[in-house]
């Protein structure tokens, strides 16, 4: 089990999981970066990769995921704002990129930004 990893969270760029990294590491979990050194020699290939990939063991996911929701921070808006949800009008919203056709898969920069609330799981565009 031990040889087995979970995905924590994604990061556009490398400098956005050192917080994060830090603190788990503080907590005594390992943590792995997957694509980190690929999106550092080019980051414009960051959505094409999905971004930084923030992995622990397994057997500390638990643990981890405990620990992310207490520093983590979610999408703002335009005017700074955290982004509400329409729907259960939660504050706890990540950006969201579809990547659906093969155009915004070869091109995902081109894809309009939107927003998927971590409460209800409602997707929205920013206004």
């Amino acid at each position: 089990m031990k040889d087995t990893f979970a995905t924590i969270a994604t990061f556009e760029f490398s400098a956005d999981v050192v917080i994060i990294k830090g603190r788990l590491e503080s907590e005594g979990i390992q943590v792995f970066l997957t694509d980190e050194n690929t999106i550092n020699s080019d980051p414009a290939i960051s959505a094409a990769l999905g971004g930084v990939k923030l992995q622990v063991y397994a057997t500390d996911r638990e643990r981890a995921m405990a620990i992310y929701e207490e520093v983590r921070a979610y999408a703002l808006g335009d005017d700074g704002l955290p982004i509400t949800c329409p729907n259960c009008k939660a504050q706890k919203s990540e950006v969201y990129y579809e990547r659906k056709g093969l155009f915004y898969k070869l091109f995902p920069f081109f894809e309009i930004r939107k927003f998927k609330c971590l409460n209800c799981g409602m997707i929205t565009k920013p206004d």
